[in-house]
């Protein structure tokens, strides 16, 4: 009997422990409370330094697109080889990028640039890049949109020279386009204005950010002191009652007294006209040289004292020069980083170039 009552107990015992070990230990235990967290803050934007000048500011993140020819990937792909195609000039051997070189400032760096049978042109040629920002096209604003100014080099004689619309599409479609223009516009959409509509789509995504400006006026970097002294001279100076705003340039048109070139008149025929050029924007500067519609002027350094003495009949000392260059140097901006393309060629046989 003893030996069955010990074995009694020990059952009993193993049940009671295996009881508490399934029990609910929220019940026994007090469950421990966390504390709290607060949510994260986020990082306070950067204040603006305090001696940025009225209406400056970083270059605008979003370009104008007019509402006929609306963004997108297909379209700014397809003006990109467009771009880079020199199968809309007569002889093959000029493309946009010829004279707007993405590689170089979206310039060629020549006073005048080489077109068709090596013949130069008359006027300097402005960058690409931003150009999605500017009231007007070419010198003397006769192209209102990226579109118009997209249709006049392959026509202008002295440029690329083709012959006529019909030329540009022919040469185009033996090429291989058409599956690309079908692709972005539809069926049977090879045509001039949709060459143009792409190519302007690709120029717009040219715009160059975050320059030390830029950062400078988020304040999310400093510049240099001659710099900060250039920015406070070219306001003092005049300099920025027409290359103003985040821009730098008010995008309008005023009188430059200098060279022969006629402006705005060379278009219009009004002596009013006579020497109007649309103002230039000071964003990349430092990469455009030569300098002026003219191409006459050699260096930046130069350039800021022709202004100065022209437009605003003042001599500037070297220092100050010194100082507005500097400042100048800070508006250039990221530069587009783009892959040459791999264009379209018929198999075979080569395409039909002339002279």
């Amino acid at each position: 009997m003893k030996n069955k009552s010990m074995i009694t107990i020990t059952i009993l015992a193993m049940f009671s422990v295996a009881a508490v070990g399934c029990s609910d230990s929220s019940k026994d235990t007090p469950a421990v409370q966390q504390a709290a967290q607060p949510a994260a803050q986020p990082e306070p934007a950067p204040a603006p330094p305090a001696d940025l000048p009225e209406g400056m500011g970083p270059l605008p993140t979003e370009v104008p697109v007019p509402a006929d020819n609306p963004q997108t990937e297909e379209k700014v792909e397809l003006g990109k080889i467009l771009y880079f195609e020199p199968a809309l000039s007569k002889s093959g051997n000029f493309s946009c990028n010829s004279c707007h070189n993405l590689g170089t400032g979206g310039v060629d760096n020549q006073q005048f640039s080489i077109g068709h049978k090596w013949q130069r042109g008359g006027r300097n040629a402005p960058t690409v890049l931003n150009s999605a920002f500017w009231s007007a096209q070419f010198w003397d604003g006769r192209a209102p949109q990226l579109e118009d100014q997209a249709k006049g080099p392959p026509l202008n004689p002295v440029e690329m020279a083709s012959m006529d619309e019909t030329e540009v599409v022919a040469r185009l479609t033996e090429a291989g386009y058409g599956p690309l223009f079908e692709k972005v516009f539809g069926a049977n959409a090879l045509n001039y204005d949709n060459m143009a509509k792409a190519i302007a789509a690709f120029e717009r995504t040219l715009i160059t950010p975050d320059a030390p400006f830029d950062l400078y006026a988020q304040g999310k970097a400093d510049i240099s002191e001659a710099a900060k002294r250039g920015m406070q001279k070219v306001v003092e100076v005049g300099c920025t009652s027409c290359h103003s705003g985040a821009l730098f340039t008010n995008n309008t048109f005023q009188k430059f007294a200098y060279g022969t070139d006629e402006g705005v008149k060379s278009v219009s025929g009004k002596d009013e006209d006579d020497h109007l050029f649309r103002v230039q924007s000071w964003r990349n500067v430092a990469l455009t040289a030569p300098y002026f519609h003219d191409g006459g002027v050699k260096t930046l350094d130069e350039a800021v004292r022709v202004m100065a003495k022209t437009q605003l009949d003042t001599e500037l000392s070297d220092g100050d020069t010194a100082d507005i260059v500097e400042f100048l140097k800070t508006l250039t901006g990221t530069q587009p980083q783009v892959t040459f393309p791999v264009l379209p060629r018929p198999e075979g046989h080569a395409l039909s170039w002339s002279d």
